[in-house]
């Protein structure tokens, strides 16, 4: 018979294994400050030894952090994603930015059509949530806000597809993002009908999933990156004429003929 003898789990263990799935599921973030040592092993139910064992075993495979008086945190498991001199490279190539939103276009398409299949209404009440705070920002006239949690959307409806490899890859993709890597997203919400363009795309967006239409919820989000492509184009074309336009200025100014 194909029985094997049940073996009792460790609480250690036991900690363990839920704060990893906690991390491979999202939950957890890189950066994440983890409660105290008295509060965490309350909310768990395990003694400190068992939760001191169980931090040691998370800390010796890389998944969490020590910082001497400040706590424990979750490592930054995304960091090594990209080496350092690829990340330099995409920065110095126009390409990069143009290869980055057609991969975002695909992998995006796929997460929202998985998102209005498989999302939770949990997770579509969550997707509302941050669309509603877009429209207060718009409202505000807060460039910055808009393009924060521009990006808090799109990973509102990734971690919505409940696809953790996904997940992780695309968090990834997004610090690359936020870090300015690629482009500066702050330029997108700088001009108000380029603004306004993007809110009503994300509104697209939003109203496909709450009616769970996942090919609806496809085509709005290739919609709006195509849209972000060619404003991006645009940006980079006009930033070219204008060094060009300066230099004619310059000329002009000093007496050319």
């Amino acid at each position: 018979m194909p029985f094997q003898p049940v073996i009792p789990e460790k609480l250690a263990d036991a900690v363990v294994r839920q704060v990893e799935e906690l991390i491979l599921r999202g939950i957890l973030r890189p950066g994440e400050r983890l409660p105290s040592e008295r509060d965490l092993a309350l909310r768990l139910g395990v003694s400190r030894p068992s939760l001191r064992e169980a931090v040691m075993q998370l800390q010796d495979i890389g998944l969490l952090t020590t910082r001497p008086g400040a706590g424990v945190y979750v490592a930054d498991v995304l960091g090594n994603a990209f080496s350092p001199a690829l990340v330099e490279l995409f920065a110095r190539h126009d390409e990069a930015a143009s290869d980055y939103l057609s991969f975002r276009r695909d992998i995006e398409g796929l997460a929202a059509e998985r998102a209005a299949r498989l999302g939770t209404d949990t997770d579509l009440q969550v997707i509302q949530t941050v669309f509603d705070k877009m429209r207060a920002a718009h409202a505000k006239r807060s460039p910055d806000e808009e393009a924060r949690l521009d990006a808090q959307f799109h990973m509102a409806i990734v971690d919505a597809s409940h696809n953790v490899i996904m997940l992780h890859m695309m968090r990834s993709m997004y610090d690359l993002l936020r870090e300015g890597v690629f482009y500066n997203r702050q330029i997108m919400f700088q001009q108000r009908t380029t603004r306004a363009a993007l809110l009503d795309q994300h509104g697209a967006i939003n109203t496909a999933l709450q009616a769970r239409d996942p090919g609806g919820a496809r085509a709005a989000v290739e919609s709006h990156l195509d849209f972000v492509g060619r404003a991006l184009a645009d940006a980079q074309k006009a930033a070219r004429h204008d060094v060009i336009a300066r230099q004619r200025l310059q000329h002009e100014q000093q007496g050319g003929k």
